[in-house]
């Protein structure tokens, strides 16, 4: 009898690991509710980009998203935590250029990399970042504030909270010849009030905190990255626009899930949630954070992140700069 009850455990066991081992399929997914992990505290830029998309996604689908917040070391916790969870779809990162692409080609030491750990779904949305001055500068151009900052070289310094905005200003600085010393904030909010208190002489930020200032005067805007202007500030050039092309740093969000997930569950995620986000509300409501809305999905949006790696991988190599 004892020999009859191993061999019928060792045979439940075999059983249970087969059945633990087969692959999952879309139609059985998901049975339980899905996480999106959150780099960064609630209420910032990327929590809110989540929750807007992953309320429309539940209401559409009926699946329980469950949004988690895991801050710290810019958003690399939350990466670390989420390469290493169960390739089964049912963990998926909200992840921002930050903790993977600029993470990957500045730090030697992660447990991750943006490209070979993950999975890429849906870009959430991309937008590009603005240069302001204090509303009273002298500068009413950028290449008036290149000038000027040659002229001034001891007086020319820049706010900056991360190391996106540094790398985007450091390379606008290679592209200008223009000298600057970075002065390190907390938040992108800081900077600009550096420059409202005109302590700095500009920052390189993204638009939430710097767009309701300039429009309130209290700063002046003098370009926005890249080659179009901003809806939300028709009235700036474009970096291409100032004369500076190559200055055309945009950062993003989006959703990832461990790399090995199932080809038919990333297709199911990547369906749905982009049902989600053509939403019209859904799509309304991430404009007003000044950003646009979507962007490309899977193996292209892949080749965004891989692009962007060897971009700040280069402009750091070229600027020598140092990250801890």
């Amino acid at each position: 009898m004892r020999r009859a009850r191993s061999l019928f455990a060792a045979g439940l066991a075999a059983a249970l690991a087969a059945f633990c081992a087969m692959p999952v399929q879309a139609d059985d997914y998901p049975s339980r509710p899905i996480r999106f992990i959150v780099g960064f505290a609630a209420g910032g830029g990327n929590d809110l980009f989540a929750r807007l998309v992953l309320q429309k996604f539940s209401e559409q689908t009926g699946h329980t998203a469950v949004v988690e917040n895991k801050p710290g070391a810019g958003g690399r916790i939350a990466s670390d935590f989420v390469a290493h969870q169960p390739p089964d779809g049912y963990t998926v990162l909200v992840g921002a250029t930050g903790q993977m692409a600029i993470a990957t080609a500045i730090f030697t030491n992660l447990n991750y990399n943006a490209v070979t750990s993950f999975t890429p779904l849906n870009m959430i949305a991309s937008f590009p970042l603005v240069l302001v001055v204090p509303a009273n500068h002298p500068a009413k151009s950028v290449k008036e504030l290149v000038a000027w900052a040659k002229a001034h070289p001891d007086k020319s310094n820049y706010g900056t909270s991360s190391p996106a905005f540094t790398i985007a200003t450091e390379l606008f600085k290679l592209k200008t010849g223009m000298p600057a010393v970075a002065i390190p904030f907390k938040g992108s909010n800081e900077s600009n009030q550096c420059v409202l208190s005109a302590q700095c002489l500009f920052t390189i930020s993204d638009g939430p905190p710097a767009i309701p200032l300039v429009k309130g005067g209290k700063t002046r805007a003098l370009a926005v990255t890249g080659s179009e202007r901003s809806p939300l500030l028709p009235d700036v050039p474009s970096m291409a626009e100032a004369g500076y092309p190559e200055v055309d740093t945009h950062l993003w969000s989006g959703f990832f899930v461990p790399a090995g997930t199932p080809e038919p569950i990333v297709k199911k995620l990547t369906a749905e949630l982009g049902r989600a986000l053509a939403d019209a509300h859904v799509q309304e409501g991430l404009k007003k954070m000044a950003v646009t809305p979507g962007g490309p999905t899977g193996e292209a949006f892949r080749k965004v992140v891989e692009t962007d790696i060897k971009t700040f991988a280069a402009v750091v190599k070229a600027a020598k700069l140092k990250f801890q």
